[in-house]
């Protein structure tokens, strides 16, 4: 998509302002969140979440969690309990009534689960470096009134950006987000991607719910403000949405969740979730041939992973030092057999039959390999 004459950060912003308000039900898919983790969220958080996927099923212990959009805070507030003690949880939002209504419950919700680990910051998604509660707190000690001030404004926000980062460089296990990347103006959608891939740590994740179509939105619909708040005039094609992960890098791209029955149906173009995980590669470029070696369990002939390699059903495939371990990360670990030079399993969660044998051991008579 093109950039477009509609004010899309005014649209979204007075529609989400007024949601924080009072609560509309055409912003979100019904969503069954998992209701222990409601249970000591007030019912406030709980009406006026809008989104269509429940990203935080993929949230581990100890993760340091960033949430993308966060809104009212309830996916932070989820994931909180999740994450426990060890783990961190930041939500950015820039809507201050959302951020007002997040951080209303923070005290509260915290007491009861025993721990504070959520943090709300007001940024853009697509410039998480940008710390905007800073930048404001500066503007108003040098108000703008002529060129030369709106020169300076953007120096000092260049320099809060390249000094005090609001997220760092390779801090996060996963960025969640829901159904907030389709409101960002597809202008910024390249940098959004690269921002998300800066913020993640080698090997960290990214869960994403967002509304996808089934076809490409045509400019009428573009130019609806009521369509584009409403998460319909900004949704991804399907594959695009896809394509917009690998592209900023990631890789290992599955789908989590996809809506059987479209959401809504708009000329003819179906709307519908989907949430996606995609994966920042490990840095180690280590072509090193240890004799270690991989086995696609199947059940397809055979699969391709993000790098061009091949992998045959029930063969033994040599890989390199830097291959093993991306293999020996999820989602890989659970389709493959990785052996070491001796044949034996390099992973720990493999079935004694497999981990324990050589390769040998667990061929069938004939020679033909499970």
């Amino acid at each position: 998509m093109n950039a477009i004459p509609l004010n899309i950060e005014g649209a979204v912003g007075q529609r989400y302002s007024q949601a924080s308000q009072q609560a509309e039900a055409a912003l979100c898919c019904p969503v069954d969140y998992d209701a222990q983790w409601l249970k000591v969220l007030p019912k406030e958080l709980i009406e006026r979440d809008y989104g269509c996927g429940d990203p935080s099923k993929w949230v581990q212990a100890g993760d340091h969690v960033l949430d993308l959009g966060s809104g009212g805070g309830k996916i932070c507030y989820i994931a909180s309990q999740v994450v426990g003690a060890d783990g961190s949880v930041t939500g950015v939002d820039m809507n201050d009534d959302m951020l007002t209504l997040a951080k209303a419950y923070q005290k509260e919700i915290a007491e009861s689960i025993g721990w504070d680990n959520v943090s709300f910051y007001k940024g853009k998604i697509q410039d998480l470096k940008l710390d905007m509660q800073q930048f404001e707190s500066w503007l108003q000690e040098h108000p703008v009134s002529d060129t030369n001030g709106w020169l300076l404004a953007e120096q000092q926000a260049e320099q809060l950006r390249n000094t005090q980062p609001m997220i760092t460089d390779n801090s996060i296990d996963v960025v969640v987000s829901n159904c907030v990347l389709n409101l960002v103006n597809p202008a910024d959608r390249h940098q959004l991607f690269a921002e998300l891939y800066r913020v993640l740590k080698p090997g960290g994740r990214a869960v994403i719910s967002d509304i996808v179509s089934n076809k490409p939105v045509p400019e009428g619909l573009r130019n609806d403000a009521k369509l584009w708040s409403g998460c319909i005039s900004g949704a991804f094609e399907d594959h695009q949405f896809i394509q917009a992960f690998v592209n900023a890098g990631l890789g290992k791209v599955e789908i989590l969740d996809w809506q059987t029955d479209p959401w809504k149906v708009v000329e003819g173009i179906e709307f519908r979730s989907m949430t996606l995980r995609a994966w920042k590669p490990l840095e180690s470029e280590d072509q090193t041939d240890s004799g270690q070696s991989a086995i696609y369990r199947g059940p397809w002939q055979k699969v391709v992973d993000d790098d061009g390699n091949v992998l045959l059903r029930g063969e033994r495939i040599g890989v390199t030092d830097g291959q093993i371990k991306e293999y020996e990360r999820a989602p890989y670990d659970a389709d493959l057999i990785l052996l070491n030079s001796e044949g034996r399993s390099t992973l720990t969660n493999q079935s004694p039959s497999t981990s324990e044998l050589p390769i040998a051991d667990y061929c069938s008579p004939d020679g033909e390999c499970c």
